[in-house]
């Protein structure tokens, strides 16, 4: 901790320090507005932060690359200027999957990312993005805010020394996009899935080859046959990306990301220096942006559904031997998955929990 805290003030010096001279020179000039703060001298003069927040999806992409702009602009709001948000998209700073230990290291203030990217560091973290056959959307956010969730997942993160919070949702994905149709559970021996989480572990149970890629290498290895079939998100954000130009079958549902969660991950040593009321604003806006991702995937998941129906696309069923292969598989996987260490057995549990009382209530209430 000790060694990062030095790393973290080394950092915050070199910044404070260029963003100091900034504001000096923009308020010798009367021209503050023209340094790019867009700020009054007076919240000038209280001091100023800025952050710069890593991706791990391209900067303005459909559904996560939108929710990150939209996050930023909200924690610039919310403290006044006090913490101005600059976004870097994947490949700007680091790479997709090197935004946490950009965040650790003070490279970088902040990242939004997805919590099973961790896995391999920290077995527990998976549950905070999905799980297959697992809490949806709704009863996920319900979890992490009033169910413990919360308290288990800054456990699972302290000796990354990084701080996460809930900060966007893509909605219940679908199964994936394949090349070739399949008719049972055999058409998935031998095939190459980009996938992520433990349903990639499902699918290789199911005699399936799977590949993790980051988000903005899907589409070339997709067209030039590197993988043969991708899991990803939803329609808004699958289509935006061009899948529908190089696989024709669409299948759903997506029994192995049920929820789609990203996180917002901010330097332990940065937020516990913040003051309650800057903490208080960047939690709010994570909030916030949470909902309206959500919001965000349900409405234009639904209109790119309706373009996808109207053009060669071809949204069908997962054959029924699959999906029960996949719900019988899961029971092994998860059960294994939860015995990784002491720390995942304790998540495992309180999710599991939630799970059965709210599937319940979900149920009870859908009908």
């Amino acid at each position: 901790m000790k060694h990062s805290r030095r790393r973290f003030l080394k950092q915050a010096a070199l910044r404070v320090g260029t963003g100091a001279s900034a504001v000096a020179a923009a308020a010798a000039s009367g021209a503050v507005a023209a340094a790019g703060l867009g700020l009054a001298t007076p919240a000038i003069a209280q001091g100023l932060q800025r952050w710069h927040l890593v991706t791990s999806w391209a900067k303005g992409s459909a559904g996560p690359g939108t929710t990150a702009d939209r996050l930023a602009a909200r924690i610039t709001a919310a403290t006044d200027g006090k913490v101005d948000v600059r976004v870097l998209g994947a490949g700007e700073l680091t790479s997709p999957f090197g935004v946490l230990d950009a965040v650790i290291d003070g490279a970088a203030e902040m990242a939004h990312t997805a919590s099973f990217f961790w896995a391999g560091r920290a077995p527990a973290a998976s549950y905070f993005t999905t799980m297959p056959f697992g809490l949806s959307p709704q009863a996920h956010s319900a979890w992490v805010r009033f169910g413990g969730g919360q308290a288990l997942w800054d456990e699972t993160y302290a000796p990354l020394e990084v701080k996460p919070l809930m900060a966007g949702n893509s909605g219940a994905n679908m199964a994936g996009w394949f090349k070739a149709p399949l008719q049972s559970l055999a058409s998935l021996s031998g095939a190459k899935i980009r996938t992520a989480g433990l349903g990639g572990e499902i699918y290789r149970r199911l005699g399936a080859t799977t590949v993790t890629l980051p988000p903005t290498e899907i589409f070339g290895a997709l067209q030039t046959g590197v993988i043969d079939a991708v899991e990803f998100l939803g329609p808004f954000s699958d289509r935006s990306l061009g899948f529908d130009q190089v696989a024709d079958h669409y299948y759903f549902p997506g029994f192995n990301k049920p929820n789609g969660t990203a996180e917002a991950l901010i330097n332990a040593n940065l937020w516990a220096s913040l003051s309650d009321d800057l903490r208080a604003a960047v939690q709010n806006a994570c909030d916030a942006e949470n909902d309206a991702g959500l919001a965000e995937a349900t409405w234009f998941n639904a209109q790119a559904l309706a373009a996808l129906r109207a053009g060669s696309t071809r949204i069908e069923a997962l054959p029924d031997d699959i999906v029960e292969a996949a719900r019988a598989a899961s029971v092994e996987v998860l059960a294994d998955y939860a015995d990784k260490d002491a720390m995942t057995r304790r998540v495992d549990t309180s999710y599991r929990t939630a799970l059965e009382a709210l599937s319940g209530w979900e149920r009870l209430y859908q009908g």
